[in-house]
């Protein structure tokens, strides 16, 4: 061997060792050891010369990119014998779905490979981290890594907080838009059914934030933010609906709304006749709750309906007695006890009712 990089580094009858420094592709190939003696004595060798993978480059990347758009990243290395292997991440999760491709190369002994990692650009994706990473056994476990950090534009995404999930009259409410967006959303715009905030003095914006107080039924609508940005502009709405005060101060009590008693006179007259009456008394629904002792308006009703029907049996016992009139002798004949019959007793009764004068007696 004539080469300067090869050295001797031991010679016996028993061992020869030679050393090869800056080692190239050029020196793979087969090394043969020869003992000159009587026979002489041969051993061989190969030599396998593995290609390290030169750096990896990421291309395709351009920054900063719109939502929605296709990015298309590349990764490439050149120089590896065996071929290297390239693995794509993204915030160190690995991403699987990507194009492979090895060429091989001028020299025929080592290769290039690239691989391709195709995707729509999301809000999601700004700020991640997508690494490229080459793996080959003359690496010693130590891969090689190429990075870029992705920068993605996108409209604001608005949303509206309440501070008061059941407004009442006469509180107060604070409604919080919170925007996010690249580039950073400009101060937002709120509107309320869509246009000016009605009542400044009471509905104070404070950049993001708006405060209504002293709420009352004319403050119920629609209350619009909107965010916008170069790239767009996105708006959310809130609707605000003020409730009547509760008020739990007094205790709710079921009365009955209606009380019915039944009271039956009967009044016996020569014609045998009977009335009856029926009287309702209704309880006043707004009275107090819980109150105790007789009720003075069933009391009253019933003492109503009993001089009615008193009033009643005295009027009609009158035009009874009104229209039984009798007639009556006011003189009995005297001397008539001892008359056989009744035509002698009237004969020999002394002052003879032939003539008699009849008097009448009416009772009214």
């Amino acid at each position: 061997l004539r080469d300067n990089r090869i050295e001797l580094v031991r010679a016996s009858w028993h061992e020869l060792s030679i050393s090869v420094s800056d080692v190239s592709l050029s020196d793979e190939g087969q090394y043969t050891c020869s003992l000159f003696t009587m026979p002489v004595k041969t051993s061989k060798a190969f030599l396998t010369v593995l290609g390290v993978p030169e750096k990896p480059q990421i291309t395709g990347f351009t920054s900063p990119v719109m939502e929605g758009e296709r990015m298309q990243l590349t990764c490439k290395t050149s120089g590896s014998k065996p071929a290297a292997d390239i693995r794509w991440f993204k915030n160190d999760k690995e991403v699987k779905d990507v194009k492979y491709l090895k060429e091989e190369d001028a020299n025929r002994k080592t290769f290039t490979v690239s691989s391709t990692l195709d995707f729509l650009a999301d809000r999601s994706d700004d700020g991640a981290v997508v690494s490229c990473r080459v793996d080959h056994e003359s690496l010693n476990s130590t891969p090689q890594i190429a990075m870029q950090v992705l920068e993605i534009h996108y409209t604001p995404l608005v949303k509206i907080i309440s501070s008061n999930s059941w407004p009442e009259e006469g509180q107060s409410i604070i409604l919080t838009c919170e925007s996010k967006g690249k580039p950073v959303p400009e101060p937002v715009l709120w509107t309320k059914d869509g246009g000016e905030l009605p009542d400044p003095e009471r509905m104070v914006v404070n950049g993001r934030v708006l405060s209504i107080s002293f709420l009352n039924k004319t403050d119920n609508g629609t209350y619009r933010c909107e965010a916008k940005n170069p790239i767009g502009r996105n708006s959310t709405e809130y609707v605000l609906i003020v409730h009547d005060v509760f008020n739990t101060l007094l205790p709710t009590t079921v009365i009955p709304s209606l009380t019915t008693a039944t009271v039956t006179t009967n009044v016996a007259l020569t014609a045998s006749t009977t009335t009856s009456a029926t009287a309702t008394s209704v309880r006043d629904p707004n009275a107090l709750a819980g109150q105790t002792g007789p009720d003075h308006a069933l009391i009253g009703g019933i003492v109503a309906v009993v001089v009615f029907v008193t009033l009643c049996s005295i009027i009609l016992l009158g035009r009874y007695l009104a229209r039984h009139k009798g007639t009556y002798l006011t003189n009995e004949a005297k001397g008539a006890e001892d008359a056989p019959d009744a035509d002698t007793a009237i004969i020999n009764a002394e002052g003879s009712q032939v003539n008699a004068e009849e008097k009448k007696e009416y009772f009214i």
